[in-house]
């Protein structure tokens, strides 16, 4: 990853050219500033662009703007700051209003059963799609699998799979208990469970500064030093107070969320699992905030498609005076982004319904789910399913599962063979007649 090229000081250079302070108040000047402003450039890509001053001068004329919009966050020992862009807001009004009704039940809507296992699915794609943020060499497809069939790990990339898996349940389920030190802990030690050189570090800060901040892709050190070990105790309670505190100036709960994001990546109180973490207790805290959307939506999956851009966002904040917006703006981007692949997902899913609606109207001996499971052996014509898959895939009991299964295997739907002391199943396409 590129390290972009810190963000010069506006008042050296103003102290270099006084002459210039009468850009400040020229009218074609502060329109090329409300034009740039509406993109939020950082400096490394403000001094590319073909400018009618020179770059420094523009950057000044930038950061007055900014300066004079920017809402200001003490943590620590640092001041953060950030600004509500006209994009910013169309965005936070967009994901708080759009979205929802596509998972009403009722006529055209999505069913209860169908709910669960958009979460279920959504669960497993944002533990994987994290995990290969952060390195698990292991395709999409094959993890997929691995979590339907609950299989044993096979390696560390499978391990960090499944922890992410069984963290982000966890947090689905406890979504409404307000976080802690302790419950911090609690996530990180789920995170990172059998993965770590030494067992130890699991579920507690680190205590040494023997901590290096890289790129996890191509290994680049990125220059952020983290915070000295003994203060992260404070630290920490401070975080989980600032997560918890919504008494005071609010902070809308998209931004708020975003920022314990970076906070976490920023203070890096843990020897490995950072990322995963930051991730894990953005969601955590959506949910916790009444954005139950965000069980559906895989944040992380987009993450990865632009996990460059995910890195520079990090950067760009750190470059220039703790600026939050760049981290801000690329988060949203990528939540809006999320919400559009789950209505396509809705819209593909609801598609798939009335498909097996004309399955279930060739058969009158089949429910929906049932109708459903043919569809899904239909697709995979040559490969053999166990029960557990099933229940897995469909979110049912065992003996459900099972009983589905057999009953598919005697109306000659599916054939059913023995493998050790379990039977496997696979689509046969003959349906007897009745």
């Amino acid at each position: 990853m590129k390290i972009p090229q810190k963000a010069p000081d506006m008042w050296e250079i103003v102290g270099k050219n006084p002459e210039m302070l009468s850009m400040f108040v020229d009218p074609k000047m502060q329109e090329l500033v409300a034009k740039y402003n509406r993109d939020y450039l950082h400096w490394d890509e403000l001094r590319h662009r073909k400018l009618p001053v020179e770059a420094e001068k523009m950057w000044v004329l930038l950061k007055n703007s900014r300066k004079m919009q920017a809402k200001l966050l003490d943590f620590g020992d640092w001041t953060f700051q950030y600004v509500l862009t006209g994009e910013t807001l169309r965005r936070l009004h967009l994901l708080d209003t759009k979205g929802a009704g596509n998972l009403e039940s009722g006529p055209g809507g999505v069913s209860v059963a169908d709910r669960k296992r958009y979460i279920l699915n959504s669960l497993m794609e944002e533990a994987i799609a994290s995990s290969q943020l952060e390195g698990a060499a292991t395709t999409r497809e094959a993890a997929k699998k691995m979590l339907r069939q609950k299989r044993k790990p096979k390696d560390y990339s499978e391990k960090m799979i499944i922890n992410g898996y069984q963290t982000m349940y966890m947090i689905a389920e406890r979504k409404d208990r307000s976080i802690d030190v302790e419950t911090l802990l609690r996530i990180h030690k789920e995170v990172v469970r059998d993965t770590l050189d030494y067992q130890e570090d699991e579920g507690r800060f680190r205590d040494n500064n023997e901590i290096v901040v890289a790129d996890p892709q191509d290994g680049t050190i990125i220059y952020h030093i983290p915070p000295d070990y003994q203060e992260l105790p404070s630290l920490m309670k401070e975080f989980c107070k600032f997560a918890s505190n919504d008494e005071e100036e609010f902070i809308h709960p998209l931004i708020k969320g975003i920022i314990l994001h970076f906070l976490i990546g920023y203070i890096h109180p843990f020897t490995d699992g950072n990322g995963r973490c930051a991730r894990s207790i953005f969601y955590w805290y959506m949910l916790s905030r009444g954005y139950w959307l965000f069980e559906y939506m895989p944040i992380s999956r987009i993450l990865l498609h632009s996990k460059s851009k995910y890195g520079r966002a990090y950067l760009f904040t750190e470059s220039d005076e703790n600026d939050l917006t760049y981290f801000i703006n690329y988060n949203l981007s990528t939540i809006e982004n999320a919400l559009e692949d789950l209505e396509e997902y809705i819209n593909f899913k609801k598609q798939e319904q009335n498909e097996t609606m004309q399955i279930i109207e060739a058969s009158e001996n089949l429910n929906l789910r049932q109708a459903e499971i043919v569809k899904s052996l239909l697709k995979e014509p040559e490969r053999y399913f166990p029960i557990a898959e099933m229940k897995s895939k469909y979110n049912v009991a065992y003996d459900t599962a099972r009983n589905d299964m057999q009953y598919l295997t005697q109306l000659g739907y599916v054939e059913k063979i023995e493998r050790g002391r379990s039977y496997m199943y696979k689509y046969k396409g003959v349906k007897k007649d009745n």
